[in-house]
C-alpha cells in the first residue's frame, strides 16, 4: 500500500518522497543496454523480474504476452543470422558520414547476454472477450509494451540490464522459432548483468541522435 510519509503536504496515498526521488533514479538509470558481461543470472531474480509482466494493465484483461524464452544453440543462431542479415540491410540504406557511424553502433548483445527473450503479443487471444480491442486492436500490442517497461524497470531494480532489438526480420523469426501465426513480434530482448551503468542512452553518447530537451505539447 503507498504511505503518505513524514510530509504533510503528501496527499493520502502517495508515496513519500525519498521513494519517488527513488523512482525518477531508476527510470533514469533505464538504460537499453547493449554490452553485457557473460555471468549467468540468478534464476530466482529473473523469476521476481518476470512476475512483474503480470502487473501491468491489459486492455480487457486479455494479458495478451506471449513468452519465448531462446536457450537452444540453433535458435540462438538463428536469431542472431537474423540480426545481422538485416543489420546489413539497414547499413545499405545510409551513406557517408552516416554510414559510417552506423556501421560503428553497436546494436545488440546477442553474443554475450545469457538470458534472451522473444516477446508476442496473440492477436487472437480470447482472453478479455475483445473488450476495448473492437476499435483498436493495436491496444492489445500497446498492453504487451507496457509489461514489459515493467519488467524492464524490476531488472534495473536488481541490477540487470535489457536490450531491445528491433533490427530483426519478424516474419523469418517467427519461422525459425515456429510461432503460432496469429502471434506478433513485439520484441527479442538481450538480459543479463551490463558492463556499465549510464544514466544517458548509448545512441546519445555515440552521437547518433540528441534527445529533446523539453517535452512538447499541443492543445486543441
Amino acid at each position: 500500500m503507498p504511505l503518505s510519509g513524514p510530509e504533510g503536504d503528501v496527499p493520502e496515498g502517495a508515496f513519500p518522497a525519498a521513494f519517488r526521488t527513488q523512482l525518477d533514479l531508476l527510470m533514469q538509470m533505464r538504460r537499453d543496454v547493449r554490452r553485457f558481461r557473460r555471468d549467468p543470472v540468478d534464476e530466482a531474480v529473473l523469476a521476481r523480474c518476470l512476475n512483474a509482466i503480470q502487473l501491468a494493465p491489459s486492455v480487457g484483461l486479455s494479458e495478451p504476452w506471449r513468452l519465448l524464452r531462446i536457450d537452444s544453440e540453433a535458435a540462438r543462431e538463428a536469431a542472431l543470422k537474423n540480426f545481422e542479415t538485416a543489420n546489413a540491410e539497414a547499413l545499405a540504406g545510409y551513406s557517408g558520414a552516416r554510414a559510417n557511424r552506423y556501421a560503428g553502433l553497436k546494436l545488440s548483445g546477442m553474443r554475450e547476454a545469457p538470458v534472451q527473450l522473444a516477446i508476442y503479443c496473440d492477436d487472437d487471444t480470447v482472453q478479455g472477450h475483445g473488450l476495448g480491442a473492437g476499435t483498436m486492436p493495436e491496444m492489445r500490442r500497446y498492453s504487451v509494451v507496457t509489461a514489459i517497461t515493467l519488467f524492464w524497470l524490476a531488472l534495473r531494480a536488481e541490477g540487470l540490464g535489457l536490450g531491445w532489438v528491433s533490427v530483426l526480420d519478424p516474419d523469418q523469426l517467427n519461422r525459425d522459432l515456429q510461432v503460432p501465426a496469429s502471434w506478433k513480434l513485439i520484441g527479442y530482448f538481450c538480459i543479463g548483468l551490463p558492463e556499465e551503468l549510464h544514466d544517458s542512452p548509448e545512441l546519445e553518447r555515440q552521437g547518433w541522435e540528441n534527445r529533446q530537451n523539453a517535452l512538447s505539447i499541443e492543445t486543441r
